[in-house]
């Protein structure tokens, strides 16, 4: 049995994530925020702990003692975000370091020590989220914050892909367009939720990505945008 760790594993995509990879046969360890947890979400993971993944001294001590205990965990879905609007009229430094943090610093500061870890055992495998915002100006102008602070996630990946490069680390980010979640759905009441995409199936990628067949993928930006 393969471990994993999930990172943001109570949001309303984490929470597909954790559900379609349990079923899949991974071990899971997940952090967790703040929210309640799914009934059956302590069955489905083997470690779940509440961590400040902004803060680089809390979360590299996480890692190592998660890896320590775990020297097998193979791959890091890193899930946690978070979203504003505002053109940059509206959008101060407080706001680029807010998205930067949320965004970024979540995953990078995962990131770090996880390579130290892939290197010892002879590989491993990244999954990223990032944002359409940050791959299309037009769409990005109206979430400056956002999409500066996603755009870093994507030349993370980068990064690790060229750090990478012979020792079998891999890093993939998937793009979605608009989720179908309840708080989306509350926004946008009059938008065809036929459009999005959902969390269930964003949750089958990254499902592929982790197989056999998908650890052949390199450098590789998946966009899971349905029809929106």
């Amino acid at each position: 049995m393969k471990t994993i760790l999930i990172t943001g594993a109570n949001g309303n995509l984490g929470t597909e994530v954790v559900k379609t990879l349990h079923t899949n046969g991974y071990e899971i360890c997940a952090t967790v925020g703040p929210g309640s947890l799914p009934d059956d979400f302590a069955q489905m993971t083997k470690d779940a702990r509440n961590v400040n993944l902004t803060d680089e001294a809390e979360t590299q001590q996480y890692v190592e003692a998660l890896t320590r205990q775990n020297p097998g965990l193979c791959a890091a879905v890193l899930l946690v975000g978070g979203f504003a609007m505002g053109t940059i009229k509206d959008t101060d430094a407080a706001a680029i370091d807010k998205q930067i943090a949320l965004n970024f610093k979540t995953a990078y500061f995962v990131v770090r020590p996880f390579m130290e870890h892939f290197e010892k055992i002879g590989g491993g495998q990244f999954i990223l989220v990032g944002a359409r915002p940050a791959l299309d100006a037009a769409d990005g102008m109206t979430k400056v914050a956002y999409s500066i602070g996603k755009s870093l996630v994507f030349h993370l990946a980068e990064l690790i892909n060229a750090a990478g490069k012979g020792k079998r680390i891999t890093a993939t980010v998937l793009v979605p367009s608009i989720i179908d979640t309840p708080p989306n759905r509350n926004a946008m009441p009059d938008a065809d939720f036929s459009q999005w995409i959902k969390a269930s199936d964003i949750a089958e990628t990254i499902a592929f990505v982790l197989s056999d067949a998908g650890r052949t993928l390199r450098e590789s930006v998946l966009k899971v945008y349905n029809e929106a």
